[in-house]
């Protein structure tokens, strides 16, 4: 991140995530016009930036407030925000707070005031650039297309973690004891023990949740589970 002031198969372990991301990610990758969406009270700014916005490449979708942009269905697609700090309302470091969630959507503040303390407060909520007025186009179009890959990597995340998320739903109540005690290094045996089950029991609870979540071997598994964010369910 830099502030600027300008004057005129990962492994095999995720190739259901990686084709997850193709046929979704992809779609909105290239298929669709990353969208660029801005928040500034002058219409000026919205209207010369709507025009270099889309001379570049990218959707613009402009907003006259911060009230506005929050009334906008939130994106499923690659996209960033260029927002002007000093909005009438709802400021623009006070939009940045209620989507602070958004990681798949980086910000880029502009202002035609520089002021040190606001600049820090916004990088260090995670804003990607601050830029203070005037700016040239080719400060702005980087900006934007560096937040743009950002939100790409942020989306293409996202999906192959879905993908997880829809494997594990697959696990019966059982399975997913298993997969947890499998996962914290137990042996079948152990497991069996914890669970009260038998080994050979323990065993095809666990071949099925190999196939289920399409893991090739336990340290896949294992990275699938950390990613997950799994606790064992192991007695203490």
């Amino acid at each position: 991140m830099r502030t600027v002031n300008t004057a005129p198969s990962a492994t095999a372990i995720y190739a259901e995530s990686a084709r997850h991301a193709d046929e979704v990610g992809g779609r909105q990758m290239s298929e669709v016009t990353s969208i660029v969406f801005v928040v500034d009270d002058d219409v000026s700014v919205r209207e010369s930036l709507e025009l270099l916005i889309r001379a570049a490449g990218w959707q613009p979708e402009t907003f006259a407030s911060a009230q506005a942009f929050l009334s906008r269905r939130r994106p499923t697609g690659p996209c960033c925000l260029v927002l002007d700090v000093t909005l009438p309302g709802l400021s623009g470091l006070e939009l940045q707070q209620q989507i602070a969630e958004r990681t798949d959507m980086p910000i880029i503040f502009i202002t035609g005031h520089r002021d040190v303390p606001m600049t820090v407060q916004a990088m260090k909520a995670g804003a990607v650039e601050f830029l203070t007025k005037p700016f040239t186009d080719d400060v702005l179009v980087d900006a934007i297309a560096g937040a743009i890959e950002r939100s790409q990597r942020a989306v293409r995340h996202e999906s192959e973690l879905q993908v997880l998320r829809n494997a594990y739903a697959s696990l019966t109540p059982r399975e997913r004891e298993v997969m947890a005690l499998v996962v914290s290094g137990l042996l079948n045996k152990q497991v069996g023990g914890e669970l009260g089950i038998s080994e050979i029991t323990v065993k095809a609870h666990r071949g099925q949740t190999m196939r289920k979540m399409k893991a090739d071997s336990l340290a896949e598994l294992v990275t699938m589970a950390a990613r997950l964010g799994l606790r064992s369910v192991r007695k203490v």
